[in-house]
Parts: structure tokens; C-alpha cells; sequence
């Protein structure tokens, strides 16, 4: 009986998927997205207000890292590969609509969901966590700078602002949930590429 070990199987193709500037944006913006978060949940939850304190350190930070949120988009768009992906995110066709009914479905047979390098889910995410971003942005400063607009309009930038907030917050949380969900996506942002195998499965209409 023949005790040699088995020869392993040669790792899977590698395919290339982000540019390390991709990477920079979606990174500088998930850390400045997440500051303007942990900062909202302590200026307006009591019991986190009084375990931090520093109000006012707090205000200021939330506004600066607010203020800088659309900053790493703008730097990214100097990348060609960054502004490729922007006009991939902003093309809806056939297949993604295709994509979207079976999401509904919850229909996860082969071939169900055709995809190029994003899918319609992710295609509808960047387009609404933008516009909420840029509302967050408009109403954050009519509340700052308070004698800029009336009474009534900063009263309901208040209102847009605080209950978007809460929003944002839930589909950051559903945003994060997916990810965790797929080791590879992960891996993709991390490294810049992903197995051909997954690539092929996910994203069958992509052409790296």
C-alpha cells in the first residue's frame, strides 16, 4: 500500500477585478461612512451620549468626516479604471432586470441572475446610498450653518436628516450582512481579484 500523499490541486485562476485605486475609494469612503455613523448613534442615543460625553468633540467630528464623504469619490475619479466602474454602476439593461425578478424571487438556480461586474443590486445600492449621501450632505449644512436658510427649512432638514440617518444606518447594516455572506467578494476588495471559478458563477457577463 502506497503511503504518498496526493498530489494537491493547483489553486484556481485568479482573475482581476479592482484596481488599487478602486480599493482606496471604497475603503476611504466605508471609514469615513462608518465615523459619521458610530457619531450619529452617540449624539442621538442618550445612554451612548453619556458614555462618551465630549459632546461637542463629537459634533465636530461628525461634521468634518461628513463634510470629507464625497471627498475619495472625487479623488477616485482621476483613476480611468474608477471612472469605468461608475459608468458600469450607472447601466441598467435587460439582464439586470432579469436580476432583479429572480432577487425577488429568491430564485438562486445557475444562470438565474446574469450579472456583468455588478449586479442590479449593486447597481441600485451605489445609486441610492449616493443621492442619500449627497440629501445627508444638503440638510447637514442647512443645520450647521443655521443662518443660511429660514426656520422652516432647517426644522425639515432636521427631520429629512434624522430619519434618513436611520435608514442609511439599516441598509449599511444589510450592505455589511452580504458582504460577510461572500468570502470571496471580500477577498476581491482586499486584493483586487477573485477566483475565475466565483467570477464566472457571480458575474457570468463580466469580461475581466
Amino acid at each position: 500500500m502506497s503511503l504518498r500523499a496526493e498530489t494537491p490541486a493547483p489553486p484556481g485562476t485568479r482573475v482581476h477585478r479592482f484596481t488599487p485605486a478602486e480599493r482606496w475609494v471604497h475603503r476611504a469612503t466605508a471609514a469615513l461612512m462608518g465615523v459619521c455613523v458610530v457619531t450619529a448613534a452617540v449624539l442621538y442615543i442618550p445612554q451612548l451620549a453619556v458614555l462618551v460625553g465630549r459632546r461637542e468633540l463629537v459634533v465636530r467630528v461628525h461634521e468634518c468626516a461628513g463634510l470629507a464623504l464625497p471627498a475619495p469619490v472625487l479623488l477616485g475619479l482621476v483613476s480611468r479604471a474608477f471612472r469605468a466602474d461608475l459608468r458600469f454602476l450607472n447601466r441598467f439593461g435587460p439582464h439586470d432586470r432579469v436580476w432583479l425578478r429572480a432577487a425577488l424571487r429568491r430564485d438562486r438556480r445557475h444562470g438565474s441572475r446574469p450579472a456583468g461586474k455588478f449586479n442590479a443590486g449593486q447597481k441600485v445600492y451605489a445609486a441610492w446610498i449616493a443621492g442619500a449621501t449627497l440629501v445627508m450632505l444638503g440638510t447637514g449644512l442647512m443645520m450647521w450653518f443655521t443662518r443660511l436658510t429660514p426656520l422652516m427649512w432647517r426644522t425639515s432638514a432636521t427631520f429629512v436628516h434624522d430619519w434618513l440617518a436611520l435608514t442609511i444606518g439599516v441598509v449599511l447594516a444589510g450592505h455589511i450582512g452580504m458582504a460577510l455572506g461572500d468570502p470571496e467578494a471580500r477577498r476581491g476588495l482586499r486584493t483586487g481579484t477573485v477566483s475565475e471559478q466565483w467570477a464566472n458563477r457571480e458575474h457570468p457577463l463580466w469580461r475581466p
